[in-house]
């Protein structure tokens, strides 16, 4: 087997690892909180010694830091693609598809946005530190269009607290949505019902 070949296998097999890493990571962190989530638990649900997993991740909070910023870019990617998708759509159109979208993206996707969702108020500042852009990106993506729905003539505060809201409706469904018992297309017209006019 050629150098370049053994390279290529061993760069694809970290990349793999990596991978199921962090999506058991995400799993743990989002049954168990940040706090009990301990990488020797991880490391036996992958298959591997504890000091093994330093070669993927240097730190518990850096592996944390990764599994959240995930969640995060996960749901803004999607939100983000279907507002481009309808960018002729009108302002509230496209803010009832960037609510569903952003549920649809949550509950199928579960594991990484409910670890951000249920971690992020217990992890160490320096993990909100490494957080606070992608956060404060996605959240741009909404205060326009709730500013596009509202109208330019919306302050800041009325911006910030419909978002604040709206995510917190949408968020909070990670508790208690069962597809057995519940519809998105239901709650998001629900939801709907309470946009100012």
């Amino acid at each position: 087997m050629s150098v370049a070949l053994q390279k290529t296998r061993q760069k694809t097999k970290a990349t793999e690892a990596r991978k199921e890493i962090l999506a058991v990571a995400a799993r743990m962190m989002r049954e168990r909180g940040y706090a009990e989530t301990s990488l020797r638990d991880l490391a036996d649900e992958v298959g591997m010694k504890a000091g093994s997993l330093y070669y993927h991740f240097p730190s518990k909070d850096a592996l944390a830091t990764e599994v959240m910023r995930l969640g995060v870019e996960v749901v803004a990617q999607a939100v983000r693609a279907i507002l481009e998708d309808h960018a002729d759509a009108t302002a509230r159109e496209r803010l009832l598809l960037a609510m569903n979208c952003h549920l649809e993206t949550l509950l199928s996707e579960s594991d990484f946005s409910s670890a951000h969702i249920r971690c992020y108020p217990f992890v160490p500042p320096s993990v909100h530190a490494e957080l606070t852009q992608v956060r404060r990106d996605y959240d741009k993506v909404w205060d326009q269009a709730i500013r596009d729905y509202l109208g330019p003539t919306a302050d800041g505060s009325r911006v910030r607290h419909l978002r604040h809201a709206l995510l917190g409706a949408l968020n909070w469904s990670l508790e208690w949505f069962d597809p057995d018992r519940d519809s998105t297309t239901a709650y998001i017209e629900t939801l709907s019902k309470l946009l100012p006019e």
